[in-house]
């Protein structure tokens, strides 16, 4: 028995139970009885979930208990005497002995693995069995209990309710402890690092450089940790380049959507448009690496230019400006839809022609929105790196020439935790000094614009 095929009869056994539930409540409802509290829909969730909440909860906890069951299990056969001392090859074993198990089609690169695989299949099927049982059982027990509790005066409407409401809650606890680990995973791997190196040299050095401060000694004094040329290639290509091209382009989309285009053409232009989020980055990467750094390259050496590169800021800017042209026309979009209509007609009605309205009275009401869909894109272009590796390169240049190869922030991260890496080097623990630097300001620019956007629709709401 499989664990799938476990909780496919558990969810079985909640309808089932759904059903009896609901069907027990319908014969509540007779002529001239006591109105019941609840619907019959609501006795029937409240069962259905007594049946399956704890069994749902039990094979969530039975699933890592009945692996190290398994593994306790096939260590104590005699075919597990002849597994290698050293842990690791012991372990590289074991794993490939159970993905055996459970794929026959696997073909064994050890041949110990391939003893243990029937072993391993034997004691999971046993382990499955006995946890679907026990599973089998809380369900009918808990919906046992909660069937017997079905009557008119049970208020099953606000015990489902609660359970709906703690179970939010738990959501909410979720994704609010996980953005916290989040931070204080950053602050404690960022504080080990300004422990071995100076956080002034790490803000404002110009030499980004770690290949040459592997060893701790080194950290220190080489001034190899200087990351203003990454936070200067971040924001001369996420915030100057792309912003170049997405805000004339979404700006004059939106406008072009809400104030020219007809119905029809509005219709299929405007989720033409909005592809464009959904394009996967290692596209829009393969497109600037192979189609526009190349043409940047040769009309930058067509017009004397000496020194031009194929990867360039300018081609990942370039890429990366037609990637979030939709955040940036979206946001418009709706501000300035949101813009009431008798300030437009105000306008025309004293004369001002389309263009002069657009320019005097609609942007600067919906001026809010569109300051918030800005920094919003901004934001996004910061923490891109698919595009950059691909198309600017990995070389930290600070310079402002555009045709010249640079790098982000994020790509310096990839490339510090690519690989097989020791993190008590400096050289390692960087990548976290650099994502939490990322983070604050990424945090600061949404804060911004979350501010600029609430202002906004709290004036035309």
């Amino acid at each position: 028995m499989s664990a799938f095929a476990v909780a496919l009869m558990i969810a079985g056994f909640g309808v089932i139970a759904w059903a009896a539930a609901r069907a027990k409540a319908k014969s509540f409802a007779t002529a001239g009885g006591p109105r019941p509290h609840s619907l019959p829909n609501q006795h029937g969730w409240y069962v259905a979930l007594w049946a399956l909440l704890p069994a749902l909860i039990f094979l969530v906890i039975w699933s890592p208990i009945s692996e190290g069951l398994v593994t306790q299990a096939v260590m104590e056969s005699p075919a597990a005497a002849n597994l290698p001392e050293a842990e690791m090859q012991r372990n590289a074993i074991l794993n490939e002995a159970r993905s055996m198990a459970g794929n026959s089609q696997i073909n064994a690169f050890n041949p110990e693995a391939e003893a243990l695989a029937p072993l391993f299949a034997q004691a999971t099927g046993r382990y499955t069995l006995i946890g679907g049982v026990a599973a089998f059982l809380l369900a009918f027990a808990g919906g046992a209990f909660a069937f017997s509790r079905v009557s008119p005066a049970f208020r099953a409407r606000t015990r489902v309710e609660r359970l709906v409401m703690a179970v939010l809650l738990i959501a909410s606890l979720i994704a609010i402890l996980t953005t916290l680990g989040i931070v204080l995973s950053l602050l404690f791997e960022s504080l080990r690092f300004f422990s071995m190196v100076n956080p002034f040299e790490f803000l404002f050095g110009l030499t980004w450089s770690p290949q040459t401060a592997i060893r701790a000694d080194q950290a220190g004094s080489s001034g190899a940790f200087g990351a203003v040329p990454l936070f200067w290639g971040t924001v001369f290509i996420g915030a100057i380049i792309a912003m170049i091209v997405a805000i004339p382009l979404g700006l004059m989309s939106a406008i072009y959507l809400t104030q020219y285009a007809r119905p029809v053409v509005r219709r299929w232009m405007k989720p033409l448009l909005e592809i464009l989020a959904g394009v996967p980055t290692v596209v829009y990467g393969y497109f600037a690496a192979l189609t526009v750094a190349p043409a940047i390259r040769d009309f930058a050496q067509a017009i004397g230019i000496a020194g031009a590169s194929s990867e360039s800021a300018l081609a990942a800017g370039l890429v990366m400006g037609i990637m979030i042209i939709p955040f940036i026309s979206s946001m418009a979009d709706d501000s300035i839809a949101a813009v009431p209509q008798a300030m437009r007609d105000g306008s025309l009605a004293m004369g001002a022609t389309t263009s002069e309205t657009i320019r005097k009275v609609l942007v600067p009401a919906a001026l809010p929105g569109i300051v918030g869909g800005v920094l919003l894109a901004v934001s996004r272009a910061i923490g891109e790196t698919m595009i950059v590796v691909m198309a600017a390169g990995l070389s930290a240049n600070l310079t402002a020439n555009p045709f010249a190869s640079v790098t982000t922030v994020t790509t310096q991260i990839v490339q510090l935790l690519t690989g097989d890496q020791e993190f008590d080097s400096a050289k390692t623990l960087a990548a976290f000094a650099l994502g939490l630097v990322l983070f604050v300001v990424t945090l600061l620019l949404n804060i911004v614009a979350l501010r600029v956007v609430k202002r906004y629709r709290e004036a035309y709401e």
